[in-house]
């Protein structure tokens, strides 16, 4: 007999039968009072998850209108299923290992940006609306200089959340009791700070007026925010569909996330005041400052992750706890941490390193099947976020080259040489299998590495030193870093010559 499909109409059947916590009937009733920009699994088990847990203690009170600006099944499918999805939480808590699964009821519906703009517009006329969400990557915060208000929708996130604000303004006349809290979520630096400046940029082009402009300044808030949860997604098909007869009816949006969370929200009483789900989630920190906790997540969890990785899937690893069970990528993976990263910091020394203990534990949660390919995705825009500005802090601080990050440059070099081109995409390639590097640089590299002798130390070090005086790339000349290119074009080049496994070997092995 086939399981049912997880929506409204069956939860009332599924109450008495299967494991997972389901809400109560009031919560579907709940307004909406949340605009958020983005579908994927990271959102969905993070703030998603915070306001279904305030909705339960009934304190939010709040359901959430998603948009979905890229392509994808996606948001069909959250619409089949009436929003609803399940989240499984697995980990290790107090030494013990948990499981736990929970029907997230706090998304009331979803609409596409590209076939149904007018319907998101009509959003804007909700006046119980009070914050705008979204998580579109480190690239998605970016001012695209053709984009026009008269798109339908517009092209960039920062396009469709101003043509959004303009329509709210324009509805209420703007009433200053109208703006809204705006946090985005993207792994960047200060990335409400930038929104907002993208956002008063297109109001000027646009010529949109100085009464929208001193409306959007004084009656809405950005706040710059720090979000920290691994959350590896849907699991692979079999082990899916033994979830679903666990549960005892099918979800295609099932999300496993890791126990640990954080939210670190920059913002005053007023927003603590504003932001309601906030009091009863221990993992949201609403602070004047929260330049400490951003530092030590992007450096060290982030910024491992982007520089090792590569190494790691050239050795054959393809999961993160590969990486943390992997006597070579393990070792590497602390010393670039403790070595390299932490002193980096300019944040207590002592917090750092707990923070970094903290991650390794992490890491090794037996649970989480986190794909190494996933954590590749954005790599270049990753590495400019998260390694850059720690390569130019060791140089400040230690007056060297930081040999391990060095290395874990190269690797990132070399997974991004991309041999093929097939239907627009590129694919790279390690032993006999092919992989996707799913990058916006992926033409970049291919045609940059296409004019290189992979077997002569020259031509790789011209190579790298193209790339590193890149500053469009970087936001600053790498090449200008005394020692850099060398030791990047030495690693790449005997990762070429003798192996990545031989190579890393050496490296590890220096103290």
């Amino acid at each position: 007999m086939p399981l049912p499909r997880l929506n409204q109409q069956v939860l009332p059947t599924l109450r008495s039968q299967t494991q997972a916590v389901l809400s109560a009937p009031e919560i579907f009733n709940f307004p909406e009072k949340v605009l958020q920009f983005g579908a994927g699994g990271f959102l969905r088990a993070f703030a998603d998850y915070f306001i279904d847990h305030a909705n339960r203690q009934g304190v939010f009170n709040g359901r959430i209108v998603v948009v979905q600006s890229t392509g994808g099944n996606r948001g069909n499918t959250l619409g089949e299923q009436d929003g609803l999805f399940t989240l499984c939480v697995q980990g290790l808590e107090n030494g013990a290992a948990i499981e736990g699964y929970t029907v997230i009821s706090s998304i009331s519906r979803t609409l596409s940006a590209k076939d149904e703009w007018q319907q998101v517009l009509q959003c804007a006329g909700n006046p119980q609306l009070e914050l705008a969400l979204s998580n579109t990557t480190e690239v998605g915060i970016a001012l695209d200089e053709s984009d026009a208000l008269a798109l339908n929708p517009p092209r960039s996130f920062p396009g469709k959340l101003t043509a959004f604000l303009y329509e709210r303004f324009k509805i209420f006349s703007g009433a200053t009791d109208k703006g809204l809290i705006i946090i985005p979520c993207e792994l960047v630096d200060n990335n409400a700070d930038l929104l907002r400046e993208i956002i008063l940029k297109l109001a000027k082009k646009w010529e949109l007026g100085e009464a929208f402009v001193q409306w959007l300044t004084s009656a809405n808030r950005f706040c710059n925010s720090l979000v920290d949860r691994i959350v590896p997604g849907t699991p692979a098909n079999e082990a899916l569909q033994q979830r679903w007869q666990k549960l005892g009816y099918e979800d295609r949006l099932l999300t496993c996330a890791e126990v640990y969370s954080l939210w670190a929200i920059q913002g005053d009483d007023v927003i603590r005041r504003r932001l309601a789900f906030a009091a009863v989630n221990s993992s949201i920190i609403v602070a004047d400052d929260i330049t400490p906790y951003r530092e030590r997540k992007v450096r060290i969890l982030n910024g491992t992750h982007t520089l090792s990785v590569p190494v790691a899937f050239m050795l054959g690893n393809r999961i993160v706890l590969d990486n943390m069970n992997h006597p070579l990528t393990s070792k590497f993976i602390e010393r670039i941490i403790f070595d390299e990263i932490v002193p980096s910091l300019d944040v207590d020394r002592e917090s750092a390193t707990a923070f970094a203990h903290e991650a390794l534990e992490r890491w090794r949660n037996p649970f989480l099947q986190h794909k190494l390919i996933d954590i590749t995705l954005h790599s270049t825009s990753k590495m400019r976020a998260r390694n850059v500005p720690t390569i130019l802090r060791y140089y400040q601080k230690m007056k060297k080259t930081p040999a391990l990050i060095a290395f874990g440059f190269a690797a990132y070099l070399l997974f991004m040489r991309g041999v093929e081109e097939q239907n627009d995409k590129i694919f790279g390639k390690c032993g006999e299998e092919s992989y996707p590097i799913n990058d916006d640089q992926a033409g970049y590299f291919y045609e940059l590495w296409r004019r290189v002798n992979v077997n002569d130390r020259r031509s790789i070090e011209n190579f790298v030193k193209a790339v590193c005086s890149n500053e469009s790339l970087w936001g600053t000349p790498l090449a200008a870093l005394s020692g850099f290119v060398e030791a990047v074009s030495e690693h790449l080049y005997l990762m070429r010559k003798e192996g990545t496994e031989k190579a890393i070997g050496r490296i590890v092995a220096c103290e």
